[in-house]
């Protein structure tokens, strides 16, 4: 892994988890961490277990990724407080059995997992110099995923796979075209699957529904830190400095989905998602 003094890094659903354990490694390497995390709680225990383990260079800013004016209040905090990001880890996951939706109407998972990353990585490449990385957990649930652009927010039928699968197709194409649009700027884009993580991610954010089920697989699953391996290798590893646009898994390029290779929907896709933003 690289050597990351000097440089500054955000990583999206900071307080626990693959977030918090992809804070503590680029911290390890020397960058100087912003977490972003949506409960104050959680963000405030995590940020002190973290400091608590060792002296480490933090800062935590509030921000809810499924309501664009607290992601433009968030850039606007980093703006005022950083003259530039060099890595930027879009971690963040939101999944539920009953359909939800953002503070924008959007579907919960659609919004959180992917519109919330795109609108909050669009306001902060202007902070991104030449060499800066953009890293997009997905999941290889994107295999199972479609892009339902006559019902993006499953109003008419909403199943967890079918949402889940959605977002996370979305977040591969979006990676592609990002990766060909930043190109010039020399900014790499990547994403990759994590492996199957015991998290909180699946457990219900008001009556802890999901938490035995999680607790019973728990042995069967990968750690948070070996589920955030792949993303912070591809944060912070020199030997992948000139990648972009690529889907890993395990620290290697992968195969995804032929859908998640489609550029024609991969544009397409970003065209609709910056109208939606905008």
């Amino acid at each position: 892994m690289g050597d990351l003094n000097g440089k500054t890094a955000i990583v999206t659903g900071a307080n626990s988890g693959m977030g918090m354990a992809t804070v503590r490694a680029l911290s390890d390497m020397g960058a100087k961490v912003i977490m972003l995390c949506r409960s104050e709680k959680r963000g405030k225990e995590a940020f002190d277990t973290l400091m608590a383990e060792k002296e480490r260079d933090l800062e935590m800013i509030l921000c809810d990724l499924g309501d664009y004016d607290s992601i433009r209040d968030f850039v606007e905090k980093v703006e005022e407080r950083y003259a530039r990001i060099d890595i930027l880890v879009n971690n963040a996951g939101f999944i539920a059995l009953n359909r939800q939706e953002t503070k924008e109407g959007l579907e919960m998972q659609f919004g959180v997992n992917y519109v919330g990353h795109f609108l909050l990585t669009s306001l902060l490449i202007d902070r991104m110099q030449p060499g800066a990385r953009i890293v997009n957990v997905s999941s290889g649930a994107h295999k199972i995923g479609k892009i339902h652009f006559e019902d993006i927010n499953l109003e008419r039928s909403f199943n967890v796979f079918k949402a889940y699968g959605q977002s996370k197709l979305a977040t591969v194409l979006y990676t592609r075209e990002l990766a060909k649009r930043l190109e010039a700027k020399g900014i790499t884009v990547n994403c990759c699957h994590p492996g199957a993580v015991a998290t909180n991610m699946g457990v219900d954010r008001n009556t802890g529904f999901g938490k035995t089920v999680t607790r019973m697989l728990k042995p069967f699953f990968l750690t948070p830190e070996e589920g955030a391996r792949t993303a912070v290798f591809l944060a912070s590893d020199p030997s992948v400095k000139d990648v972009t646009g690529e889907y890993f898994y395990k620290c290697r390029i992968a195969r995804s989905s032929k859908r998640s290779k489609d550029m024609g929907l991969a544009a397409r896709l970003y065209a609709f998602t910056k109208e939606l933003v905008e």
